[in-house]
């Protein structure tokens, strides 16, 4: 738990940007993992799961069988985990590194407390004192309905998982609302030191830690820059959280030379393309590094990236691929047309949906599947679907999240113009209609004027239409939105 902890301190999960890029291959919607290769070596893997049915990270299906799985600090089953939260995975990995077998599996939060504040234009809000960055990456639990900022109220207790970005803000994978009377925590780095006072801050909150329990402290010692976490169980009516516990996390990897690892966060210390931190830990990269989906040149502060490579000795990660993540600003939320769950894609509003290995899939209908897997997706189920499109200039979306929910009618397209014909325009090759009665929104929300808004929109603009679905691949549009 110790060395999960000392990362996910550092780390958080997604901005505008989800999983995505390279990875392993194999069965990216089926249940059962694919016969073992034999034992290739140890290692482990940080990053959200994908999804279950064994469960899978950064692309790869571990085994769980056998394994010890905490759950926040906790004893824990596979079937406490869910789907975007980022864990730390220890075990055996398989010849192709595709799969393996999990001896160890954790899971901490980064924060759970009250939402003191929300900035839905900003889509960010405020959990003890941390700032948290909702975007197309971030999966809502079913207790919040809608599965947007717009479920959550201030006095909300959330819980957040994610990656931890170079200022400190976490980037959500999952958020679920949490009931009164349980502990609250918080992970982060000491600042502000005050040990007349007992008191440090954490980002914006201050924490009192003068009738707290102090845990693993190098020589009973606290001081400004240690990683740890802290809990509560209350906030005074000044906003500082009343510390019953703080237990010194460290900000290194822990592990043996020679350990496979695969690690997916920000960049939040960047000198060279050689020389980078990730979620914290260091990176090199050398000549023998390979890039996916860009070049070295692409690298920088909080730039996203999966690394993989080798553990050495001063706990520093030699890199032998960075795979750079790709944007999930594409959504389309429609009934679907068809399934080729073969080829792992489906169709709909005429758009093709490709599902790999890195695909986070969540059933939030009545049907309840768990694990959801493409051979569960039928025509007519309704679907949200977030990713990219890939290549680019397709027409295609390679999945970051696929959600089934209950039946709806209203169709919803995000995406960048391609091209533009007052009264319509084009996103993925999708004409979206407008008429008289579409309202017309600014990024704020605001209303504008059609005129205003076909004024402004151009190729390369991102929009979002919500409307009714009158053909494959056309849209008649009940409003517009610039994003």
């Amino acid at each position: 738990m110790k060395t999960f902890a000392r990362l996910l301190a550092c780390m958080i999960p997604l901005v505008a940007s989800g999983c995505g890029g390279g990875g392993g291959s194999g069965d990216p919607g089926g249940a059962n993992p694919p016969p073992s290769g034999g034992i290739v070596r140890t290692g482990f893997a940080i990053g959200p799961i994908a999804n279950f049915g064994s469960v899978i990270v950064n692309g790869v299906r571990y085994s769980t069988t056998g394994a010890t799985i905490t759950v926040d600090d906790s004893p824990g089953v596979e079937s406490d985990l869910r789907v975007g939260q980022v864990v730390r995975i220890s075990g055996e990995l398989d010849v192709g590194l595709t799969t393996g077998t999990a001896s160890q599996v954790s899971f901490d939060d980064n924060v759970e407390g009250p939402v003191q504040s929300i900035d839905a234009v900003a889509g960010t809000l405020m959990v003890l004192g941390q700032t948290v960055r909702v975007g197309a990456g971030t999966s809502f639990d079913d207790n919040i309905q809608p599965a947007s900022l717009a479920g959550l109220i201030v006095g909300d207790i959330v819980e957040v998982s994610g990656l931890v970005m170079a200022d400190g803000s976490i980037d959500a994978t999952r958020i679920e609302k949490k009931p009164a009377g349980e502990l609250f925590e918080v992970h982060g780095t000491i600042a502000g030191l005050d040990t007349v006072s007992r008191r440090f801050n954490l980002n914006a909150l201050v924490v009192d830690y003068s009738g707290a329990q102090l845990d693993d402290f190098p020589g009973g010692q606290i001081s400004n820059g240690q990683q740890v976490e802290a809990k509560g169980a209350a906030v005074d009516a000044n906003g500082v959280l009343v510390a019953t516990r703080v237990e010194f996390e460290g900000s290194t990897v822990t592990g043996a030379a020679g350990d496979h690892v695969e690690i997916e966060g920000f960049i939040t210390r960047f000198v060279l393309a050689q020389d980078f931190d990730v979620s914290g830990v260091p990176v090199t990269t050398g000549a023998a590094t390979v890039f996916e989906g860009g070049t070295a040149a692409d690298l920088g502060l909080n730039v996203k990236v999966e690394v993989e490579g080798s553990l050495t000795a001063s706990g520093t990660i030699a890199a032998s691929k960075v795979d750079i993540r790709r944007a999930t600003a594409v959504r389309v939320t429609a009934i679907v047309d068809s399934v080729d769950s073969a080829a792992n894609s489906l169709d709909l509003l005429g758009i093709t949906v490709r599902i790999d290995t890195l695909t986070r899939l969540e059933d939030k209908s009545a049907a309840d599947v768990d694990p959801l897997t493409i051979n569960a997706l039928n025509a007519g189920d309704y679907l949200e679907v977030r990713g990219s499109e890939l290549p680019a200039g397709s027409g295609d979306i390679l999945a970051t999240i696929v959600e089934r929910d209950d039946a709806d009618i209203e169709t919803i397209l995000q995406g960048f113009v391609s091209a533009v014909a007052d009264p319509s325009f084009t996103i993925l090759g999708v004409t979206i209609t407008t008429t008289g009665a579409t309202q017309f929104r600014d990024t704020d929300d605001s209303a504008i004027s059609a005129a205003e808004f076909f004024s402004r929109v151009a190729a390369g603009t991102l929009v979002k239409a919500k409307g009714l679905e009158t053909s494959a691949m056309a849209l008649t549009a009940d409003e517009v939105e610039f994003e």
